[in-house]
């Protein structure tokens, strides 16, 4: 707990049994009241290792998908009245040690939303990552930053922290089910007026860490494309859709 608010670290996890006790290892339990694994029907034991390990897991019987797995732990995470929820992927590619440091950059009152960037301080290509994709990242987030007015260092982390009103006003579960969820819901910050701070993040890019092929990355450049242009649109009050609906027509507040 961070000055009497609650944190909820929430792990969305898809085949992540060797990685996974490794990264609950990390995490800092001193600051981390809850932890909330969605297992998306993974083919090997990541759910029996997560219970195991004490963490409160959520099996869908179906794969849903990279966004639909965030959808329910969202969900979960509101419905335990947390105030800080963090997203931690437990394959490890990212360091539990930072969440004190985004925990506490919440806990400061400046940011609404943390990510833990891998472009700030040059460890994305120190940690791995191909270059074609470093490449694309710089690509898609100098358009992006264009469209949407801001100064973020990069759009496509997985590694990310909100304030518990960020997800009570975004409406989320209108979002794509597939990796496009995560440049959608930074957009949507955006375009609330959320503040968003940065920290930098070194990444580790391993066989076991989940990554997507050179197909499915184009396909998801496209998707942040598109997104960015309907923001601008919305913005401008051009087109309406369904990832900007008005705040008085918000649907994701738990109670």
């Amino acid at each position: 707990m961070v000055h009497d608010h609650r944190v909820v670290v929430i792990m969305p996890a898809l085949n992540a049994e060797k990685t996974l006790e490794k990264t609950y290892s990390e995490v800092p339990k001193d600051i981390v009241d809850e932890i909330i694994l969605v297992d998306d029907q993974s083919s090997d034991a990541t759910p029996e290792l997560s219970k195991k390990l004490g963490i409160q897991t959520i099996v869908h019987l179906t794969n849903t998908g990279y966004g639909g797995n965030q959808k329910t732990a969202y969900q979960a995470a509101l419905k335990t009245q947390s105030d800080f929820i963090i997203m931690l992927h437990p394959d490890y590619q990212y360091s539990p040690k930072l969440i004190t440091s985004m925990a506490y950059l919440l806990d400061s009152g400046f940011y609404d939303v943390v990510l833990g960037s891998r472009i700030l301080g040059g460890g994305a290509l120190r940690g791995g990552m191909p270059l074609y994709k470093y490449f694309f990242n710089r690509i898609l987030t100098a358009i992006q930053n264009i469209l949407m007015g801001a100064k973020l260092s990069e759009y496509h982390t997985g590694y990310r922290a909100y304030r518990r009103k960020v997800l009570e006003v975004i409406p989320y579960l209108n979002n794509s089910n597939d990796f496009a969820f995560d440049a959608q819901l930074l957009s949507q910050a955006i375009f609330w007026g959320f503040s968003i701070g940065e920290i930098s993040c070194p990444t580790r890019y391993f066989s076991e860490a989940s990554s997507i092929n050179f197909q499915r990355s184009v396909k998801y450049g496209i998707q942040c494309l598109i997104t960015a242009f309907q923001f601008r649109l919305a913005k401008w009050k051009l087109m309406s859709n369904a990832l900007f609906i008005p705040q008085d027509r918000r649907s994701n507040k738990t109670t």
